[in-house]
């Protein structure tokens, strides 16, 4: 069973949305701007990831711009912004066991089947 973290709104997270679905995977979807992933959440998916918490941080967003580019946060202060503002969390996140991936290409979540 596959996790999608869904904007659908995003053509890259319906993009990979449909080639998860197209490859007749099971899939569980959720749209992280109304389901918000807690702190806790977020560590278990950036362990999966291999990845800090800035490195999945959207910097072309205007809240983005307006209130932490070229700042300095600890991984801890980035898990607390990314939930307070989760517009800056990169999408799509396909999770699957132990192991994640960024829909960045979306053709990165075969890399799950």
């Amino acid at each position: 069973m596959l996790t999608i973290y869904h904007n659908p709104r995003c053509s890259k997270s319906r993009s990979t949305l449909q080639l998860i679905q197209e490859n007749n995977q099971e899939v569980e979807i959720i749209e992280y701007l109304n389901q918000i992933p807690t702190k806790e959440d977020l560590r278990k998916i950036l362990k999966k990831l291999k990845m800090d918490p800035a490195e999945i941080v959207r910097k072309g967003e205007a809240v983005y711009k307006e209130n932490f580019k070229g700042k300095e946060f600890s991984n801890e202060e980035w898990l607390e912004i990314l939930v307070d503002n989760p517009k800056l969390i990169e999408r799509p996140i396909v999770v699957k066991g132990d192991k994640a991936v960024l829909g960045r290409p979306p053709e990165n979540v075969k890399d799950l089947f």
